[in-house]
């Protein structure tokens, strides 16, 4: 396995990655580092542990549901999509406003 050194919000960091899987992580990396500097910038979070959890989760409700699950039927993958995506927002505000009232603790 090889070492590469990357770079997330200006902190080093010395990952593994298979072989021919370089330009694949640095992919990832960039996106990460994307995300959660725009959480920082945006000024609500300063906490590098809360904006990993918030680029975290925006990560992965941007990532296509059909790669992470089977496929059922269309019916209930409609219902459960629906369903699933008022939770996750649902969740989000609930991060958010939680992130918002911790700000005056940091």
């Amino acid at each position: 396995m090889k070492q590469l050194e990357v770079n997330i919000m200006g902190q080093s960091y010395m990952l593994g990655c298979p072989e021919g899987g370089e330009a694949r992580l640095l992919n990832v990396v960039g996106r990460v580092d994307d995300a959660m500097c725009k959480i920082r910038e945006a000024g609500k979070v300063r906490s590098r542990d809360r904006i990993a959890v918030l680029a975290a989760l925006n990560l992965a409700f941007d990532t296509p549901e059909q790669a992470a699950t089977p496929m059922p039927d269309a019916l209930s993958t409609a219902q459960s999509t629906t369903e699933d995506t008022i939770k996750l927002k649902h969740l989000l505000q609930r991060l958010d406003a939680a992130l918002n009232s911790d700000d005056s603790l940091i």
